[in-house]
């Protein structure tokens, strides 16, 4: 069988997979889950054409992941085929920890347990099949691999997966002020002391990377509607949790009323098996059922999603007033004849921080062709770096709009 298959991708063209152990790790039922979660959850309702999966987004990454390992070699730096074939994989494999709607749900699957560690533990049991060729995979992504570099391609400040989700997000929501040059990025990497460097003729494409990841996250992946939407799905599974345990009886596919029973806390072989058998099209079955539920908080927010009436969002630099959230609470009370315990499902407040750029250890450094090196925050007269390595903290409050 031929296995060097050629994908044709909207934002890169042909995509051309690397070795053949690549392909079998495509044809894994866990990789094939991705088509089913949608990169961007609910950003749909705001740009409508974030229709694009995690599985798009991974082949993607892996294919400027395939030009980072050429482009590094060339430059006289040792990869071998298998530290290849690893980091490969590493990245095909980096988002195989999400759950529906991609960031919406992170915790509610699993206390506290982040889509990284979830990923991991795919991953191992993955390598079982797989007869222990993940090993170095593993490693890489654990960052225990003795070549540094290889993590930080993966996950780092300029990794293959933010220069593909960066350009493929732009590209699908048509904001095209988020679009970057990842080719010309990719082709200036080099390797410095066994850390990632950038040339410095690349220096001004790293200025526009650090500028656009900024638009991107705040006009686009903190929309404040997306972000009323994500906010409003959580509360909506949240309830539907409340409602199992107290005697409701859901219409659920089996994977997922194992969760609405309560979240795991452990990444147990059952957990893991029930979790990758759920994807958007679970949720958005139950969602639909749902608008007919007996409980009357549970059949509003359901319909507030399926049928787009979404949760009103306010933003602040501050803390909102305490009596304003009670005053609103006591308003959903009245209009709709709940308790105060139900209205706390209906109005929520969130704090959102984010800072672009992260310098210290991970900092982005130049390379200059005397063979030293400069932070990005010492080398670039464009601007102050420092105004993005500065954490943002905004506060939102997302609640059901009384209908007049």
């Amino acid at each position: 069988m031929n296995k060097r298959k050629i994908i044709n991708d909207p934002v890169f063209g042909f995509i051309t997979l690397p070795s053949e152990f690549i392909y079998d790790l495509l044809q894994h039922p866990y990789v094939h889950r991705l088509t089913r979660i949608k990169q961007l959850g609910l950003t749909s309702y705001v740009y409508p054409g974030t229709q694009h999966t995690r599985f798009q987004h991974s082949l993607g990454a892996l294919h400027l992941m395939t030009e980072a390992v050429t482009t590094l070699r060339k430059k006289g730096n040792e990869i071998t085929d298998a530290e290849a074939d690893a980091v490969y994989a590493a990245i095909l494999l980096h988002d195989i920890g999400h759950g529906p709607f991609s960031h919406t749900l992170e915790h509610f699957f699993f206390d506290d347990i982040s889509h990284e560690e979830i990923g991991i533990a795919i991953i191992k049991q993955m390598n079982i099949e797989f007869g222990g060729r993940l090993d170095t995979t593993i490693e890489i992504l654990q960052d225990t691999y003795h070549k540094h570099f290889l993590h930080e391609l993966v996950s780092g400040q300029l990794d293959m997966d933010r220069l593909d989700y960066l350009r493929r997000d732009s590209f699908f929501s048509g904001v095209s002020e988020g679009n970057i040059g990842s080719a010309r990025i990719i082709k200036m990497l080099n390797i410095k002391d066994g850390k990632l460097v950038v040339e410095a003729k690349g220096i001004y494409s790293i200025e526009n990377f650090l500028m656009t990841r900024r638009l991107m996250y705040w006009q686009v992946y903190y929309h404040k509607t997306v972000f009323a939407s994500d906010t409003m799905v959580y509360q909506t599974l949240k309830r539907a949790r409340y409602v199992e345990r107290n005697g409701g009886e859901l219409l659920a596919t089996p994977s997922l009323k194992y969760f609405l029973k309560e979240p795991a806390e452990k990444l147990t072989p059952e957990a893991l098996d029930k979790f990758m058998n759920i994807d958007d099209s679970d949720v958005w079955v139950a969602l639909k059922n749902w608008c007919d539920s007996s409980d009357k908080v549970l059949a509003m927010l359901s319909d507030g999603i399926v049928n787009r009436h979404l949760f009103k969002l306010e933003i602040s630099n501050t803390p909102f007033n305490k009596e304003d959230v009670k005053a609103k609470k006591e308003a959903l009370c009245n209009a709709y004849g709940i308790s105060k315990s139900d209205a706390e499902y209906l109005v929520v407040e969130n704090i959102v921080s984010n800072h672009i750029y992260n310098g210290g250890e991970t900092a982005i450094d130049i390379l200059y062709s005397n063979g030293t090196t400069k932070s990005i925050a010492e080398a670039s007269d464009m601007f102050d770096v420092s105004v993005l390595e500065r954490k943002i903290t905004k506060y939102y409050l997302s609640y059901y709009k009384i209908e007049n």
